[in-house]
């Protein structure tokens, strides 16, 4: 099979194909946050690091104001396009989730699938969240997911995903490289396999992120008192059963809401 190395994220077709593939539940779980933990009624939602909006156009299509960042363009351009075939405002733009600001405060928004960990340092990470509390409303949400590194147990080392529309089919591993932990960084291969119907091929990149054990995450978000733990769950996505983090969890979802007057 022919290798192709590259930055994944200039694949947005691909990267949607897999990773929007199991957006119903992700979607029933926000607008279930917006029901359980808003004061108000949700009409404009804001995705940061919103890659191709897999989510952004179906909240679209149900009535919601949408926006988003991402710093890939291409990535970018495709939401946008997407979003106009449907009929809705080309509403995503090309920016740094550390450093950006918008128009008008959402009443709520969510980075559901790890992006947040692409940041390589406390300072980015700390930027990043007091942005989000200048961007969302008093009363707001951020629901935030990420995997954390247990302490306890033997952290999760790959991957696997697949997903198929029509003739086209792609299967992804993720697998480490390498990790270490008192600089808390990760890296990790990455690896589409692509097939059509005329040709088959391997996309392969690497890419970096940075760790967090429960008691790490939790001390960045004291530095961000804008900012209250409202609620965490895991991937299961299940309102009914909020978890509290121990040293061997992995998976987990925080709803972060806005504080103030």
């Amino acid at each position: 099979m022919e290798k192709v190395d590259g930055d994944i994220y200039d694949y947005p077709n691909y990267y949607d194909l897999v990773f929007g593939s199991d957006w119903k539940a992700e979607f029933d779980f926000l607008e279930g946050v917006f029901s359980k933990h808003m004061p108000r009624e949700v009409s404009r939602v804001f995705e940061p690091a919103c890659g191709t909006g897999r989510l952004l156009y179906r909240l679209a299509d149900a009535g919601y104001e949408v926006s988003g960042l991402d710093l890939n363009k291409k990535s970018v351009d495709y939401c946008n396009k997407r979003l106009e075939r449907r009929g809705h405002a080309p509403s995503v733009f090309v920016g740094d989730m550390t450093d950006f600001r918008l128009q008008r405060k959402a009443d709520a928004s969510f980075n559901m699938i790890n992006s947040f960990r692409h940041l390589p340092s406390e300072s980015d990470a700390l930027d990043h969240l007091k942005r989000m509390a200048d961007a969302i409303r008093v009363g707001g949400v951020y629901v935030l997911g990420i995997h954390l590194t247990p302490t306890s147990c033997r952290p999760s080392d790959e991957e696997s995903w697949s997903a198929r529309r029509g003739h086209l089919c792609v299967n992804m591993d993720m697998h480490l490289i390498a990790r270490d932990l008192e600089k808390r960084s990760e890296r990790f291969h990455m690896s589409y396999y692509v097939h059509t119907p005329t040709k088959s091929f391997q996309l392969a990149d690497d890419i970096a992120f940075r760790t967090y054990t429960v008691d790490q995450f939790y001390g960045l978000l004291r530095k961000v008192p804008a900012l209250e733990i409202a609620a965490i769950y895991d991937f299961a996505y299940d309102l009914r059963k909020p978890i509290e983090p121990n040293t061997q969890t992995e998976d987990t979802v925080f709803v972060l809401r806005k504080l103030g007057k």
